[in-house]
């Protein structure tokens, strides 16, 4: 979920690791690890990859692997760039599929067959390629519209809390959000709003939402940090949009990384726009080092990381009885009921939808 997780890339001193990119290095065998024997196994992702330095290391001394990672963008562009070197892949396991882009992953045999160990302990809801374990579901979050606080009590105004307030008057050029045709979280927001109104009732929504001057920009990093009044980066910057898609997660990150911490979020989650979004890792087709792949994947099943993610990239672990740390879930709960789609539903009409919004709300 290349998400608020994005917070991670500003929490230098607080023990994370987030790699810097790195030029994968081309190998007979395509992959950036330098072939099955080699003791370096290469993770692409998206830029909102973090883990714990102690977390790493236990893995890296206990495998014998030494970790190395390829930030690839935001989801969408990580996993289409993915997809495009899939013959000659940049490293061994692609992390940060989500439910939103899998079918176009899985369509374009980006992934080979690999059932890591603890995936009997990945709770049900979150396991989606039957027998053919393509890819291993890794975290859950939620896509909603979130809310400066500051802003509403300043202008006397309740922050909206469903899909339809947001077409209200009362909320004219207040809301920033993602393109859905590059940025995950944008895609999230438009199935969110598919599944909401349905096949014949979203496009006259977002009519709604475009005269009501909803505001589109290419990625989350720039809606977030940049136009949304109530994050860190936006208020630095006098940013004036006061809602913002990014994710029910975000509150918690604006209280943990604020120095002083305030007492409670500045920001809320309007719950009635949430849509539930799973991310999974896979072993890249082709892949040099299968066998590092493989170790890397059972890595990221095991509590430790699992219990090791919510502070880290702001998401809920998958596996049964990983324990979530109770300032995570005191700022940012999940929603307690989401909108979701089913893949098959999202693998038939994600494409047609991304078009006809595009047509729709930048032209």
């Amino acid at each position: 979920m290349s998400t608020t997780r994005k917070f991670t890339a500003v929490a230098l001193g607080l023990g994370l690791v987030t790699l810097p990119a790195l030029t994968a290095c081309g190998s007979s065998s395509g992959s950036g690890s330098g072939g099955s024997g080699s003791r370096t196994v290469t993770l692409v992702s998206h830029d909102s990859w973090a883990v714990s330095k102690s977390v790493l290391a236990d893995f890296e001394k206990q495998s014998g692997y030494k970790v190395r990672v390829l930030k690839d963008g935001d989801a969408g562009q990580a996993v289409n760039k993915a997809i495009l070197t899939k013959d000659n892949p940049q490293g061994d396991v692609f992390f940060g599929v989500d439910n939103t882009l899998l079918s176009r992953a899985l369509d374009n045999g980006l992934f080979q067959s690999y059932e890591a160990k603890g995936s009997d302990l990945v709770k049900a809801e979150y396991r989606v390629d039957g027998d053919k374990h393509r890819v291993t579901p890794i975290d859950t979050g939620d896509i909603c519209v979130n809310y400066d606080k500051a802003w509403f009590g300043a202008h006397k105004l309740t922050p909206p809390s469903s899909f339809a307030d947001l077409v209200k008057p009362a909320y004219k050029n207040l809301l920033v959000t993602e393109n859905a045709s590059t940025s995950s979280p944008g895609l999230g927001f438009l199935l969110g709003s598919a599944a909401a109104y349905g096949d014949d009732g979203w496009q006259g929504y977002w009519k709604k939402l475009k005269a009501n001057g909803v505001k589109v920009v290419d990625g989350w990093e720039q809606a977030y940090n940049e136009e949304f009044s109530g994050s860190a980066g936006g208020r630095k910057a006098k940013a004036d949009r006061p809602l913002v898609v990014s994710y029910a997660s975000s509150p918690p990150a604006e209280v943990i990384y604020a120095d002083p911490r305030p007492t409670s979020a500045p920001t809320g989650v309007a719950t009635g726009t949430c849509f539930r979004q799973t991310e999974y890792a896979g072993l890249l087709s082709n892949a040099g080092n299968t066998k590092g792949g493989k170790a890397l994947l059972d890595f990221l099943l095991t509590k430790k990381f699992q219990e090791d993610m919510p502070l880290n990239m702001f998401v809920y672990p998958v596996r049964e009885g990983a324990r979530v740390p109770a300032e995570f879930t005191q700022y940012g709960p999940q929603a307690k009921d989401p909108e979701t789609m089913d893949p098959a539903k999202i693998a038939g009409s994600r494409d047609q939808w991304v078009k006809s919004w595009t047509s729709l709300v930048l032209k």
